[in-house]
């Protein structure tokens, strides 16, 4: 009898592994969601203990993955957001790692979840903190990295744009016009699917604030070393007002 292999998405461009703060690292790369346009996603990876938690992973090409485990043994993934993890399997499967997630999220039903995340959970690593999101419609975090200045990583409620790289040519046209300038920003599409009728979600944001952070990356968009606090507060005003 033939078994049929799993079929997962092909890695698509992406940047060498780079260091951020103190054993966090992050890889810059991209997806494709149709075959016009692609645009950038980025995977942050914390080292503890000779061991790798992918957060918010995407797979990478064959000479990126051996970067990538030159650094430690890939022991879990991390997903933040509901509309992320479809390369969630491949590292299940090809690497045996854990999946740490919310529960509620509808868009990756699969694989299963090892070890839900709730506010105030232990985490694998130290000196971390993780804030879900409250009232949203599906499961949502972010996660404060407390290194140097604070490191906060998000996936798609606050995004950072420096540039467009990994973005197509015609990504790159549209992305000023349906709501993702070069700035710091509140995921417009995000918001539009995330807030119930007729509610708000900006005591969410306005919470985070509260943290200690001064550098920024989502799970989109570029790396923001320093001065995100007051980027992320600019961005609430814009989208609230």
């Amino acid at each position: 009898m033939n078994v049929t292999e799993p079929s997962y998405p092909p890695p698509c461009p992406h940047d060498p592994v780079t260091r951020i703060a103190q054993d966090v690292f992050m890889v810059r790369g991209s997806m494709r969601m149709n075959p016009v346009m692609r645009i950038s996603r980025n995977m942050a990876i914390v080292r503890h203990d000779d061991t790798l938690t992918l957060i918010d992973p995407i797979r990478l090409s064959p000479s990126g993955e051996e970067e990538l485990t030159s650094l430690g043994k890939i022991k879990r993934i991390l997903r933040l957001g509901a509309f992320h993890g479809m390369d969630d399997p491949y590292y299940v499967d090809r690497f045996k790692a854990e999946l740490w997630c919310q529960p509620g999220g509808k868009a990756y039903k699969q694989p299963s979840i090892d070890m839900e995340l709730s506010a105030g959970c232990d985490l694998p690593f130290p000196d971390a903190e993780l804030i879900p999101f409250e009232g949203t419609r599906q499961p949502e975090s972010v996660l404060l990295l407390k290194r140097g200045n604070g490191l906060l990583l998000t996936c798609d409620a606050i995004q950072h744009y420096g540039d467009y790289k990994h973005n197509s040519w015609l990504t790159r046209m549209l992305m000023p016009f349906i709501g993702f300038p070069k700035t710091t920003l509140i995921g417009p599409i995000w918001l539009k699917y995330m807030t119930p009728e007729g509610a708000s979600l900006q005591p969410a944001f306005e919470r985070l604030l509260s943290l200690d952070f001064d550098s920024l990356l989502s799970a989109h968009g570029s790396f923001l070393p320093q001065g995100a606090k007051d980027a992320v507060r600019a961005a609430i005003k814009r989208s609230y007002g």
